[in-house]
């Protein structure tokens, strides 16, 4: 199968003080990602997760080489879009002004822009709030005009970093329902980090987790569950059960390598057992 993301020998460190090694963030990263593969990345908190989503997205330089459909990354581009957890709306743009920004950067005229921005406002089930602000929306309708913005300019590749973090866990479950169909649909390959292990478990073929920092590729697991995914079918299955604990246990290990957050004043983060909430998502550690 055609790769859709090629990833060589990564490593990016960050400088701390007067320190000329700097912070080693990712350690010699390689993945390969197949076109309209969907595939998430776990790991402890500080591991290197969204730096490695940044790293593909151009938006942070890295030692080794980077491919997308074969065209090395140099920075960012119109190939590739990207869905933040904090939304990144334009809070002077309507709904439909916002989904239609990449196409404009790709100076598409504007009765067609218009047309295609409407397309995928009615994708994420946003019809009859064209005319909306992002102060008039929800977070999780925030976060679908996120989405459809990424789309609407038709990249190559949807990176998501733990975009339905903020939300509900009602809300958050309607998304991830969402996003497996608007996947279905329109075949993009996505990277999507996140938090939870049941997200992962549940949204992706193929889950990559990382060790603690510096973040190294410690497995792979393949998520061998049936299509099309409901949540009240999929979750409840023993075969999730299964995966998840697995992946539990991988990810166990390396959250007790990894040090809590002590903040003068404060205490240290609660954890549940080996570092994870009740949900099946990390708490948070370096």
């Amino acid at each position: 199968m055609e790769a859709s993301i090629d990833i060589r020998n990564v490593s990016k460190s960050y400088s701390a003080g007067g320190d000329a090694s700097g912070l080693l963030a990712l350690d010699n990263i390689s993945l390969r990602v197949d076109k309209g593969e969907f595939l998430a990345i776990l790991g402890p908190s500080g591991c290197g997760k969204s730096t490695l989503l940044h790293v593909i997205a151009g938006l942070a330089p890295a030692r080794g080489q980077l491919f997308v459909h074969g065209a090395e990354i140099t920075g960012p581009g119109l190939d590739r879009g990207v869905v933040f957890q904090d939304y990144a709306l334009f809070p002077w743009r309507t709904v439909l002004d916002n989904v239609a920004f990449g196409l404009e950067m790709k100076k598409v005229p504007r009765p067609e822009r218009a047309k295609l921005a409407r397309k995928f406002v009615a994708l994420v089930g946003l019809e009859g709030f064209e005319d909306r602000y992002p102060s008039q929306l929800s977070g999780g309708m925030k976060q679908r005009v996120a989405i459809a913005r990424a789309l609407a300019f038709d990249p190559e590749v949807l990176l998501m970093d733990e975009p339905f973090a903020a939300l509900d866990a009602q809300t958050r479950e309607i998304l991830q329902a969402e996003l497996l169909r608007i996947w279905e649909r329109t075949e993009k390959t996505i990277v999507f980090v996140t938090h939870s292990i049941d997200e992962a478990v549940f949204l992706a073929q193929r889950v990559v987790v990382l060790t603690a920092r510096p973040g190294r590729i410690k497995r792979t697991v393949a998520i061998d569950l049936p299509w099309p995914r409901t949540a009240s079918d999929v979750r409840s299955s023993p075969q999730f059960a299964q995966i998840r604990h697995q992946i539990w246990e991988l990810l166990a290990e390396e959250v007790e390598k990894a040090q809590p957050v002590i903040l003068q004043g404060e205490p240290a983060p609660t954890r549940g057992r080996n570092g994870f909430a009740s949900d099946g998502s990390l708490t948070e550690v370096l």
